[in-house]
């Protein structure tokens, strides 16, 4: 395999303790006969240990022991070789785990034990001037003077010494502390234990988004950047890995870069990275990788299923229902900007102190110019940073900046100002200046490069991680890389974003389901049809609080936990209480509205327990299975429709692990579970089982074998005819001719495979069907890869969707 090999598809697996190295590979043979050309590996690093996602990496130099250590990740590659395919890992570059204990990390290790004069010092982003150079570590259960009774200093053989411990964690101690009274020692090291809730306000290092025990990596240093990736390109040298996916690019100080750096290193190997666009953000034209992994695909794929109608009748449904205020889950930029005002002020209180200290060193350093107090400069800050509309802006320090980021700063400084009621020249625009790389200096960089990495932050926590539950008229809209502003794509919109894809570029990855998604394709699309029948779901949740009285079912806290609650029992098709209220108290915790993560409120955390449980999951559990029932036809022509194309369209799709299925789980860690039904999958859907029978012509059992077929068989026309496929695989929008032509979806790949779908299946049953809409067909016959029949010419629609509401064609 070259170095420059783009795979023609990947698989996603959650490699874990509980689905290690030697599990992958004895799926192997299946993965291999479903078609895939590489296994996609979550992070293969020494993590945490127990680890269940490995973004906790402890050890760059190591493969992690639990899952088979660096024998077993060979072996693998091995196996997955043997049957014609390769790996492509996950690596984190931006953060690295602040373990229990700490000597689990060893440069962190060493930064705690001789602060600023360590040689790791540099390795961390560290504000040592911010505490008289030390570190602050919010770990204590309760604040210092209550905890000295926890404290103690004891041996420790694994970590090489005496050291002082606090229940699970082991700090070092300078040489000559140990003997010290506590009140002294603690004073005399390098680091400042705090109560875990200082982080908002305290913490002195930058974290992955708020999380204190993820710490960044400043991996834009030569010598940091080598130490953090030489295991990884060792085993891209020596041929165990072909490929990369970059997690969280957004948090780096300058993504483009690192990105540069890594396609050197790599020899340019097929790089995608984590990086979420809105609709109308493009790819930074100079970041050296095939693209993304996806998620712009999601959007576009996702939004041709809804229909925008439904969807706003379902936002002036749920307003009604809810009562909710505008600005607290009624509509949703309000929504979005009130939640943006909450993380910045409270969550992100810390990262904002650090850049309010940066541009305070900027501003001194600027003959003539005073001094703006502290609470107007955090006040600039914050209404800034609320106004960027994409994730972050990429301006290098001392600038200059690219014409879109310049536009859009300008844009959110001129918002800021009019909020502040700041005249031009004010705080707002020397912050807005620092932001676009107008000012000179080592501190002005320094904010230019923070204020990007913040805003990354902001974003991510206030849209996917508040907005998204407060706002949720269609749950389907709140997923990651999805607007719910902009909750539709029309066909012609699809076609012109494949082409574009075609154009710049065409080895990125598409995806449908990740371990990220907040649920997967098939739940998703299953609640999208609810935009196609939104009177339907009014008049059945409108009975449900009736049904409730009469049942005698603890009350809902309130009509947003019940609308939520039931749309995603309808989502799941089955209300199962061990996942569903695991599911709505994280939701009712993420909108932080009555209870958050940290401030929980357990009376009324319990009320939503045994609502959810004795509701939706217990009397009424059997009207939810009806309802969802009514949506299965619809689903499932969504479902297939949405998998055709992604596994057809431009790009690299990556399928994630058992999605080969209809599958339908929740946010993590209900989606990230180890892929232990696959060895039940590798015996019954195996070589010489039902798949063998699928591809040899027999007809599918219900939608299992249906997705199923369909996978396997666009993946190995995938794999088998690259030319039509790949990168270099013409692609051809197809219109539909007749009344219902804005039903069908189609195309022609690489001239040679055609793809036709159906979309909103149940607005196209109310419309009286395809009647005499047809798809003409270039010129040749055509024969069906999905079933037995052959095309030529104008084919009527309800011929071609007679068996099945997905055609895949070669001519």
């Amino acid at each position: 395999m070259s170095e420059m090999a783009v795979p023609s598809a990947t698989y996603r697996i959650q490699v874990q303790p509980g689905f290690t190295f030697a599990q992958a590979a004895a799926a192997a043979p299946y993965l291999a006969r479903l078609g895939v050309s590489h296994l996609h590996l979550s992070p293969v690093l020494e993590a945490v240990p127990g680890s269940g996602h490995g973004y906790d990496v402890v050890d760059h130099t190591r493969v992690r022991a639990e899952l088979g250590g660096e024998q077993g990740l060979r072996e693998l590659s091995r196996t997955a070789r043997e049957h014609g395919m390769g790996l492509v890992l996950d690596i984190v570059p931006n953060h690295m785990a602040v373990p229990a204990p700490e000597y689990l990390n060893g440069p962190l290790w060493a930064v705690l034990r001789d602060g600023p004069d360590s040689p790791f010092a540099d390795w961390f982003d560290i504000d040592w001037a911010a505490l008289g150079g030390k570190v602050l570590l919010p770990v204590l259960g309760e604040p210092l003077p209550d905890a000295l009774g926890a404290l103690s200093v004891v041996r420790d053989k694994a970590a090489g010494g005496r050291v002082l411990r606090y229940y699970d964690h082991r700090f070092p101690l300078r040489p000559g502390t140990e003997g010290l009274p506590m009140p002294q020692l603690l004073e005399s090291q390098a680091y400042r234990l705090a109560y875990w809730r200082t982080a908002r306000t305290d913490l002195n290092y930058r974290r992955f988004f708020t999380i204190a025990d993820l710490i960044a990596v400043r991996v834009e240093r030569p010598e940091v950047f080598e130490a953090t990736h030489a295991t990884v390109l060792r085993l891209l040298r020596d041929g165990v890995a072909d490929g990369l996916r970059v997690d969280h690019p957004d948090g780096l100080a300058d993504p483009a870069g690192y990105l540069r750096r890594l396609a050197e290193a790599s020899g340019g190997r097929w790089t995608v990275v984590e990086k979420i666009l809105q609709r109308d953000e493009p790819l930074p034209a100079d970041w050296a990788c095939a693209g993304t992994t996806g998620y712009d695909a999601l959007d576009r794929i996702d939004g041709l299923f809804t229909d925008p109608a439904g969807a706003a009748e379902l936002d002036a449904f749920h307003r009604a229902y809810t009562r909710a205020d505008d600005d607290r889950g009624g509509r949703w930029a309000p929504t979005v900007r009130r939640a943006a005002h909450r993380v910045v002020t409270v969550d992100l209180a810390a990262e904002v102190a650090r850049l309010r200290r940066a541009a305070e060193r900027a501003r001194a350093g600027l003959p003539g110019a005073g001094p703006y107090p502290p609470d107007v400069m955090d006040d600039a800050i914050r209404e800034v940073l609320v106004r960027v509309p994409v994730y972050r802006p990429y301006v290098p320090p001392g600038g200059p900046a690219g014409g879109r980021d310049e536009a859009m700063l300008e844009r959110a400084a001129f918002g800021a100002g009019r909020a502040l009621g700041q005249e031009p020249g004010g705080a707002v625009d020397f912050v807005r200046d620092l932001a676009l790389g107008r000012c000179a200096g080592a501190d002005a960089d320094d904010f230019t490069v923070r204020f990007a990495q913040v805003a990354s932050a902001l974003h991510a926590k206030s849209v996917e991680d508040t907005a998204f539950y407060r706002y949720t008229p269609l749950l389907s809209l709140c997923e990651v890389g999805r607007d719910p502003g902009r909750p539709a794509t029309d066909p012609a919109d699809f076609h012109a974003y494949c082409a574009t894809v075609l154009r710049e570029r065409p080895a990125t990855g598409t995806v449908l389901s990740t371990h990220d998604t907040k649920r997967s394709a098939d739940l998703r699309l299953r609640l999208a049809v609810l935009s196609e029948m939104p009177e339907a779901w009014q008049e059945w949740l409108g009975a449900r609080e009736v049904r409730e009285a009469e049942l005698d079912c603890p009350p809902a806290p309130n009509a947003q936990v019940r609308y939520t609650a039931y749309q995603t029992g309808v989502g799941l098709g089955f209300c199962h209480p061990d996942r569903l209220v695991p599911a709505v108290l994280k939701a009712v915790r993420e909108a932080g509205l009555y209870t958050t993560w940290t401030e929980q409120d357990e009376g009324y955390e319990k009320a939503v327990a045994e609502f959810v449980e004795h509701g939706p999951c217990g009397v009424q559990v059997y009207d939810v299975g009806e309802f969802a029932a009514l949506l299965r036809p619809y689903a499932t022509a969504n479902s297939l429709g949405a998998a055709l194309l992604h596994l057809t369209m431009p790009g690299v799709p990556d399928v994630y692990q058992g999605t080969e299925f209809p599958v339908h789980t929740l946010v993590d860690p209900d989606n990230r579970g180890p892929m232990t039904g696959m060895s039940g999958g590798v015996q019954r859907f195996g070589v010489g089982g039902t798949l063998d029978g699928l591809l040899a012509g027999q007809p599918p059992r219900g939608p299992e074998e249906a997705k199923l077929r369909l996978t396997a068989v666009a993946l190995r026309l995938r794999r088998d005819h690259p030319q039509w496929f790949g990168p270099a695989g013409a692609y051809d929008p197809l219109a539909a001719d007749g009344p219902a032509a804005d039903h069908c979806v189609a195309f022609l790949r690489g001239g040679s495979a055609l793809t036709a779908v159906t979309r909103l299946s149940r607005r196209l049953e109310q419309a009286g069907g395809w009647r005499d809409t047809v798809l003409p067909l270039p010129p040749g016959t055509w024969r069906s890869r999905l079933g037995t029949g052959t095309y030529q010419g104008r084919v009527p629609l309800a011929e071609l969707f007679a068996e099945s509401p997905v055609a895949l064609l070669t001519r």
